[in-house]
């Protein structure tokens, strides 16, 4: 139907019309509502944004204190200056301990304090070196604590450690005095993580004693952990408080622990960090590390020297030296396999080589010889990994070779040389395969150095395959390590 001239016509409202001159009263007071309603309107909008990123700025900002470096934190890649090392010590133990860290730090790159309970008299390095400078720690007396008072003051090394206000500070590591650590595998693996949200990463204890004792979920604190900045930040307002509620625990370890676990952050495992709680030779542990890159080293001094005929100190600097010229090797396993000799072969790359005069599956190979005990009971186990035990016909032990010499070859490729180590009591194996086998002086083994993307690509063992088809040539055995192709097994 047409539309009369009777009925209204509903147009829509123009910008002309609603800004024109009312022609009536009425209509100017129509017009200031319409105005009002727009200027509410554009003022909520207004309100409501600056609201929510207001409140977004907030929840993200670190406090104020340490915001001048906020950006620094947040973008470019993780470096060694972006660690700060915090290590529990005494005036006691630090004069004799701080060897251990000489071998470690660097004191051009390396930031961090050794925190000790009293100031040190003027002599208290050795021979008057000390390589890593050192704090005192504030007043810990007025905590509460049932067993171990030095376990509160320990732990607060977290939040001292926070509270000098450092610039640039990521990570924030913790450990022993007699704690080693390998710092450029540290760097790469903290590198993979986000630094700005909250981090707690650390390893377990080896002897399953020591964790029922404390807690499988624990960063054991010899072992060494470290803590993002997000997380310490959160971690200082409640520490205090926190401290006197778990005054029953023992260790300093398991109370940081507590105190994180009421943030709601969980424990990051990195099989790296090594306890080392356990007693005897740590032989069996290091020469089939499990596949990781090695972080740090703990209790040496409560374990035989990991070289033979060698001081514990002299055996990390043996190892450092092959550290040094491919940190992400060190001590990565691969085996092989002589099938005309039937000899197993298998090496820590960086530490020893073993000859088995016979044939063992990849699983046997890979699972670590029982050379050493528990830490509190001294008994066989259990631990946290599979063990097997040193068998007890001599024909079935293998042969075993250390470290001798590392060298670099080009820019890109590794030399190593190991010597075969007699031991004081000699095998009585008379067999000739066994006799073939002890025939072998020296092995020399050939590598690329392994990329700095090996450790955030999927983990997977390299491969070994031993030169010249087995041939021993002047009393010694070249085999080459290399990435293993797509399709290859390692099998009998």
């Amino acid at each position: 139907m047409s539309r009369t001239r009777s009925e209204p016509c509903h147009e829509p409202l123009k910008a002309s019309k609603l800004f024109a001159f009312p022609e009536k009263l009425s209509d100017f007071f129509v017009l200031l509502m319409r105005l009002g309603l727009i200027v509410c309107l554009v003022a909520s909008i207004s309100l409501a944004l600056h609201s929510a990123f207001s409140t977004r700025t907030r929840w993200f900002s670190f406090p104020d204190h340490l915001s001048r470096n906020v950006s620094d934190r947040k973008f470019g890649p993780t470096n060694i200056s972006h660690l700060l090392f915090g290590l529990a010590g005494t005036v006691h133990t630090w004069p004799n301990r701080s060897r251990y860290g000489e071998l470690w730090w660097d004191t051009n790159t390396t930031r961090g304090f050794v925190w000790l309970d009293e100031k040190p008299e003027e002599n208290v390095s050795r021979q008057g070196v000390v390589s890593v400078p050192y704090r005192v720690s504030e007043d810990w007396s007025r905590f509460k604590y049932l067993s171990s008072q030095s376990a509160v003051r320990i732990a607060r090394i977290v939040l001292e450690s926070y509270k000098l206000g450092l610039p640039n500070v990521r990570w924030f590591v913790m450990g022993d005095d007699d704690t080693v650590f390998f710092t450029d595998n540290l760097v790469s693996v903290l590198a993979s993580y986000d630094h700005n949200q909250m981090y707690y990463i650390g390893g377990s204890s080896e002897s399953v004693e020591q964790d029922t004792l404390h807690s499988y979920d624990m960063a054991f604190g010899g072992g060494g952990f470290a803590i993002s900045f997000p997380l310490a930040a959160q971690l200082v307002k409640v520490f205090d408080g926190c401290l006197d509620r778990y005054y029953t625990f023992y260790g300093s370890d398991q109370r940081v622990w507590a105190c994180v676990s009421e943030l709601g952050v969980p424990l990051t495992k990195q099989r790296g960090f090594h306890q080392f709680d356990i007693r005897g030779d740590p032989f069996g542990i290091l020469s089939a590390h499990p596949l990781a890159p090695l972080l740090s080293l703990h209790h040496l001094d409560n374990l035989e020297p990991m070289f033979p005929n060698q001081t514990q100190i002299e055996s990390v600097e043996s190892l450092m030296r092959a550290y040094r010229i491919d940190p992400r090797r060190i001590l990565q396993q691969s085996f092989c396999y002589n099938h005309r000799r039937k000899w197993s072969v298998t090496i820590a790359w960086g530490y020893t080589v073993q000859i088995y005069a016979s044939l063992l599956t990849a699983k046997d190979l890979q699972t670590p010889l029982l050379t050493f005990k528990t830490w509190r009971s001294w008994s066989d186990g259990p631990f946290t990994f599979n063990t097997r035990p040193m068998s007890s016909d001599p024909c079935g032990q293998p042969i075993t070779y250390f470290l001798d010499k590392v060298q670099e070859v080009g820019r890109s490729g590794t030399l190593t040389t190991y010597k075969r180590f007699v031991a004081k009591i000699g095998n009585s194996c008379g067999t000739a395969d066994y006799a073939r086998a002890m025939a072998v002086q020296s092995i020399k083994v050939a590598s690329l150095k392994m990329d700095l993307e090996h450790w955030r690509k999927a983990p997977r063992r390299q491969c070994c395959e031993i030169m010249d088809r087995g041939t021993v040539k002047d009393s010694s055995l070249r085999i080459r390590i290399r990435k293993c192709r797509p399709w290859e097994t390692i099998t009998i």
